[in-house]
């Protein structure tokens, strides 16, 4: 019976991603597991440690379907060291006399990180190609809305105008920066190891690096200057990762959900008859899918929090903090992979209501122009008395129900300095867009030069 939210029948498919949970199984795991004892043979019988037979018979039997799961998980409740149970489930897999070489000069955690390291390669790979979908469709909602006016706003009030094509080329551009952080940290975290008890290979002798290398070539994994048992930095950098990108799905989710509230209704989720719905109010469609990306960028930083305690260490093996890793990065890769396939979902389909963004850049009756309109005054003036005459006319249009234009054409501090085309000029919102559409083309022109 499944009890964690990533796990359950129900509720999965909302924080979990199938595909990244697949990578991260207990399959996957004791495969990862089987693939470092069969590189490790491998490359012992190249050097001439272990009979090049022994390696060969190894590497054809270190596969899960010749694993008993059930004896397997009887052994480890009995000794509560995982790699155990497994190293005698493949000596009993191969013959007699190839059994003496399974698991030759390694140790329980030489398996077990390597094994990870696997896995996080798979994870990387395909939450590399998750953000690449995910950035495809940003850059379409960009380009297409990048001359799409809409207010900006600034600690929830109306602040200046902006695109909405400028909002989602930030998001791209977040997106696109998690990718270069992703491919800058595989040469360090893409190792394993073979290192043995104390991390000195003392049980291999002087050939203890040869062997190391030659693993790490079969395994397609980098080597390591000095054994990681107790330096954890590169899988603290890896979880990391995976709260970032979780906070930034997380905070893609909380825009959409402001954006579509009943008096803003500039977006929309992709529309589903049912979903969303309310079971008592019948009128709402709620932000249903925003709400488990807000979620899992609370559950991504937990777990970078714990990443960073796994870190502290003792000794030459940890008392208890690899325990927590082995929570830590399955449950990370499965909660981010599951953000980023979500976050794919509503964004594929968003709606965006173009008349709704123009009525609301509207709203405050040509108020949300008043910067463009102290600027232009500023040079007639001076910039602070600026200010000060465009607050005063903007309190009469609060006061009064007034719009901006009829103040300011009244106003003979103004009127003075500025004509009727000046004044309708900088109140017209596509003027006042600074660089804001060609950022837009440089975020586009950087993603898709990668």
């Amino acid at each position: 019976m499944a009890t964690s939210i990533i796990d359950s029948a129900y509720y999965g498919d909302m924080f979990g991603s199938a595909r990244m949970q697949a990578l991260f199984s207990d399959e996957a795991r004791f495969q990862g597991w089987l693939d470092f004892e069969a590189g490790l043979a491998r490359a012992q019988a190249r050097l001439g440690i272990i009979p090049k037979a022994a390696a060969e018979e190894i590497t054809a039997k270190a596969k899960v379907e010749f694993i008993d799961k059930a004896a397997m998980k009887a052994e480890f409740d009995r000794v509560g060291f995982p790699i155990v149970p497994i190293v005698h489930q493949l000596a009993k897999a191969v013959s007699q006399e190839t059994s003496r070489y399974v698991h030759w000069g390694s140790t329980t955690q030489d398996v077990t990180d390597t094994g990870m390291a696997l896995q996080i390669r798979n994870g990387l790979d395909l939450l590399d190609s998750m953000l690449g979908d995910l950035e495809a469709v940003l850059a379409r909602l960009a380009e297409k809305h990048r001359d799409t006016l809409m207010v900006g706003r600034t600690m929830q009030q109306q602040a200046a105008p902006v695109t909405f094509g400028y909002k989602v080329a930030i998001w791209l551009a977040e997106v696109h920066r998690h990718r270069e952080r992703l491919e800058a940290m595989r040469p360090r975290v893409l190792v394993g190891q073979v290192a043995g008890a104390v991390g000195t290979n003392a049980t291999l002798g002087d050939r203890g690096l040869d062997v190391l290398r030659e693993t790490m070539k079969e395994l397609g994994l980098g080597e390591p200057p000095i054994t990681w048992h107790v330096a954890r930095d590169n899988w603290t950098e890896v979880t990391t990762l995976l709260a970032l990108v979780g906070a930034t799905m997380a905070k893609i989710g909380q825009e959409i959900a402001l954006l579509m509230s009943t008096e803003l209704g500039e977006v929309g989720e992709p529309y589903v008859a049912g979903r969303g719905s309310s079971s008592t109010l019948p009128q709402k469609r709620n932000p249903i899918l925003c709400q488990p990306l807000i979620a899992a960028g609370k559950m991504l930083r937990e777990k970078a929090a714990l990443a960073f305690d796994a870190m502290v260490q003792d000794h030459e093996r940890g008392t208890g903090p690899g325990h927590l890793e082995w929570s830590i990065l399955p449950e990370a890769f499965v909660i981010a992979g599951g953000a980023v396939e979500n976050a794919h979902s509503i964004l594929d389909g968003l709606v965006v209501d173009e008349a709704r963004m123009a009525a609301n850049l509207d709203m405050l009756k040509g108020m949300v122009m008043s910067e463009a309109v102290m600027m232009g005054l500023a040079p007639h003036i001076g910039r602070n008395q600026a200010h000060d005459v465009v607050y005063e006319a903007c309190a009469k249009c609060a006061d009064e129900g007034l719009t901006l234009r009829d103040v300011l054409l009244a106003d003979g501090r103004i009127s003075a300095k500025l004509s009727p085309a000046e004044i309708d000029a900088m109140l017209d919102p596509a003027n006042y867009l600074g660089c804001a559409r060609e950022m837009v083309d440089r975020v586009l022109a950087l993603v898709r030069r990668r």
